[in-house]
């Protein structure tokens, strides 16, 4: 029996690749006998909105225990999207912690393979994200969030922010291949996340 598990969600154009830190995170909790899952999102070049979130219905209906949703880019915000389309509803879907990891801005929607899951319009301050913690991590030079993550986002959810400085958008080519802090903070949610050496 399960008494917790994990549900990593990657961003446009990842193909889970080896090195990543997302892969390197789900290697990680496997070694330490966690339950974890980390599903290729459909059309990962061309997504659409309510695939991408009918995909993670269906990963969260599979896991058990305490449930840990782990986002970076793309589908940081296709989980406020989530969290809004589920606000009204009558069985709601809910993760007890959520980590939001370098979600794009404002202007990154302006690519058309994106646009469908623009954050403009979301009522950020009264989504429920999580039951128990959000956190939400990025950088203070991501260039798929010129506006700062932290103002734009982290403000308005009231949630926990962690600035990585001149971390990029915390991706493999930022140096963000194996990131401790992010296995940490999975284990323990208590810890910050915090740069790479």
């Amino acid at each position: 029996m399960w008494n917790r598990s994990y549900l990593i969600l990657h961003g446009v154009e990842n193909r889970r690749p080896e090195g990543h830190w997302q892969h390197e995170l789900a290697m990680g909790l496997r070694e330490h006998g966690e339950q974890v899952f980390y599903p290729q999102l459909p059309d990962t070049d061309r997504p659409k909105l309510v695939d991408w979130t009918d995909a993670f219905r269906s990963e969260l209906a599979l896991m058990r225990g305490e449930k840990i949703v782990v986002c970076h880019s793309l589908a940081s915000v296709a989980w406020l999207h989530l969290a809004a389309a589920d606000a009204a509803s009558a069985n709601p879907v809910s993760a007890d912690r959520v980590l939001l990891v370098s979600p794009p801005g404002p202007q990154a929607f302006e690519w058309d393979v994106i646009a469908g899951f623009t954050s403009v319009g979301l009522d950020l301050a009264g989504l429920r994200l999580a039951e128990h913690s959000v956190r939400l991590v990025c950088s203070d030079d991501d260039p798929y969030c010129t506006e700062g993550a932290a103002e734009h986002y982290g403000r308005p959810l009231d949630c926990e922010v962690d600035v990585i400085p001149g971390g990029g958008h915390l991706a493999l080519g930022d140096g963000y291949g194996r990131w401790p802090a992010a296995l940490a903070w999975c284990l323990d949610p208590s810890e910050r996340l915090t740069p790479n050496a």
